[in-house]
């Protein structure tokens, strides 16, 4: 499963406090505790300071990568504040958080993919808004996929979010999630699946329950990639178990490693 980190965000507050008085030793203990919990990237969000949004950014970058070399996840819906994260980082191959189908937000993106080489996030929504069944997502996932294919993309460096909505605002929102991620990996098995799992729970008691049912119905239903709290040793220690009933571990390798270093909560 690739994981990745979504703590060092704005719309969180301590995360924000940090930014806000550029509080590095704060920044880069959140990125070192992330990575030793088993994040693959660390998503970087500054889009609570607007304008000052790509300052704030490359900031972000620049501290977190001096820490680890962990690659990162530039989390931003302004072309400018990705550019200026991809300008100065020096870690592996970044990820892009992420393109839509929307005209104006895809042509403000696509230059950025071919001059970085980075991976993308791409969110099955476009000028119509945002899709209310699978069907729908999946039609704008293929045209993402043709789009990005022809922009020079490879299918690995792909990865699909069918847009988690809560399922306290609509009670089929769940399975819509789940059948576009089925149909996607049906049709593009080297394209990779993503979401923001926390989506599905917002609004509802008892969150984390939630979140982990939804991961390993997600994980069932192709998901390779998922944006979670991987401080949250309970979800971690359900997505390594997911990764042994599934199959995804090879004698349950990594899982008999887990359970030895403690890192596993029962």
């Amino acid at each position: 499963m690739i994981i990745v980190g979504e703590k060092i965000n704005s719309t969180l507050k301590l995360p924000r406090q940090a930014m806000e008085k550029r509080d590095e030793a704060k920044i880069i203990d959140l990125a070192k505790r992330q990575r030793s919990a088993g994040a693959s990237y660390l998503d970087l969000n500054a889009a609570m300071f607007r304008e000052a949004e790509p300052e704030v950014m490359e900031w972000l970058v620049k501290t977190v990568q001096a820490a680890t070399d962990t690659p990162l996840a530039i989390d931003s819906p302004s072309p400018e504040a990705i550019k200026r994260a991809l300008r100065v980082n020096t870690n592996a191959k970044p990820m892009i958080n992420s393109i839509t189908a929307e005209k104006e937000r895809f042509d403000g993106l696509s230059p950025l993919l071919a001059e970085y080489e980075a991976s993308i996030v791409a969110l099955c929504m476009d000028d119509s808004g945002m899709p209310e069944t699978a069907d729908e997502r999946f039609r704008i996932a293929e045209r993402l996929i043709e789009d990005l294919t022809k922009l020079g993309m490879k299918h690995d460096d792909i990865y699909i979010d069918p847009m988690v909505r809560p399922i306290g605002t609509g009670s089929h929102y769940g399975m819509v999630a789940l059948d576009t991620m089925r149909g996607v990996k049906e049709r593009f098995p080297e394209v990779h699946i993503m979401c923001g799992l926390s989506n599905i729970s917002y609004g509802l008691p008892a969150r984390k329950l939630i979140n982990q049912v939804f991961m390993i119905s997600a994980m069932n239903a192709g998901m390779d990639g998922a944006i979670l709290d991987p401080l949250d040793k309970k979800l971690m220690s359900l997505l390594y178990a997911g990764e042994a009933v599934l199959g995804l571990d090879e004698y349950c390798m990594n899982y008999l490693e887990k359970y030895r270093e403690e890192a596993l909560e029962v």
